[in-house]
């Protein structure tokens, strides 16, 4: 049984000219012990997604879906009363603005060992002794000292370590990571990956893990879900799509690595993702896809079967085009 289901999750957003979808019929199963990374632009609904799961939308958003489970409890139903004892214990996510997430009313110290309190029921001594363990963890110097420090006081980086910290310390079952290393720098990133990474390993917990960066993805996920304007076009195994990607924005994306490029220009896809007020009726991608044809701008398509990585495309790519291409 999946750690975490989800069934035909769409998100709509009350805007003044009416409603826009930013999540469109996602499915998405992550597994026990399991690395599951989510790639796309910006704008194509990787956050939101997760957001909704963890039921941190806004109250513009209406969300709606067949099944959201989690660890065989049903969250749609759930009351939340229920729910609160979930989130941040159980299923935990890391945000990708730490300025914006942290309370700036209060010490970091205090924010991570109230969430130790209320999940945990720890004392004080050791929920002192555990928030210094934790910032030790994540690479926070002389922790004792931080613990009284406010957000402003800390920088970006900082921060976005107190973060990860909160998010791990009552070790999740899932943890949700959304651009974990985003404000890191090179060496800190390696560590907190390497960390995440031997937090699974000892606890078996789930992994999600939202990023542009395919260098990140190719060393640590295991499977990989494409996002493109609020679907999902495709998902595989980390190593099948990276050799083998079957959607046409897939393999654009991948072709516009730095390590791939053949010339000296890199190659772009033109245009871009679509919003409110151009978005076609067929195919998502096909005012950007080389491959589009009438077809494909004026009926949506639906997944393929798993050989071809669950594709969302009338024309998916195979082992032999991607050659010739």
């Amino acid at each position: 049984m999946s750690l975490l289901r989800i069934r035909n999750l769409s998100v709509d957003f009350a805007t003044a000219s009416g409603r826009f979808r930013a999540v469109d019929s996602v499915d998405q199963d992550v597994n026990t012990g399991e690395i599951l990374a989510i790639v796309g632009e910006s704008g194509s609904g990787k956050s939101v997604s997760m957001l909704a799961l963890m039921g941190l939308l806004p109250w513009t958003a209406r969300v709606t879906a067949d099944e959201i489970s989690f660890d065989g409890q049903d969250l749609l139903n759930m009351d939340r009363r229920a729910r609160r004892r979930i989130i941040g214990n159980d299923l935990a996510m890391i945000f990708q603005e730490p300025m914006s997430s942290l309370n700036p009313c209060f010490t970091v110290g205090w924010q991570i060992k109230e969430a130790l309190r209320f999940h945990l029921g720890l004392d004080r001594r050791a929920r002192h002794a555990r928030a210094v363990e934790l910032f030790e963890q994540v690479g926070i110097p002389d922790p004792e000292k931080r613990l009284s420090a406010f957000p402003h006081q800390m920088s970006g980086g900082m921060n976005q370590r107190v973060m990860i910290a909160m998010a791990i310390s009552c070790k999740p079952k899932l943890l949700i990571a959304d651009e974990p290393t985003t404000a890191l720098d090179v060496t800190i990133q390696a560590q907190i990956l390497d960390l995440l990474a031997e937090l699974r390993n000892e606890t078996a917990m789930g992994l999600v893990l939202i990023t542009h960066d395919m260098g990140v993805v190719a060393e640590t996920a295991e499977r990989v879900s494409v996002q493109y304007a609020g679907q999902k076009i495709e998902e595989q195994p980390v190593v099948p799509l990276f050799r083998t990607p079957h959607h046409p924005y897939t393999a654009a994306l991948l072709d516009a690595l730095p390590e791939r490029a053949t010339e000296k220009r890199l190659p772009t896809i033109p245009g871009v993702v679509p919003g409110q007020f151009d978005r076609p009726p067929g195919c998502l991608f096909s005012p950007r896809c080389k491959f589009a044809d009438d077809r494909c701008r004026g009926e949506p398509p639906q997944p393929c079967g798993a050989d071809l990585g669950q594709a969302r495309c009338f024309h998916p790519l195979s082992t032999d085009e991607r050659l010739a291409s």
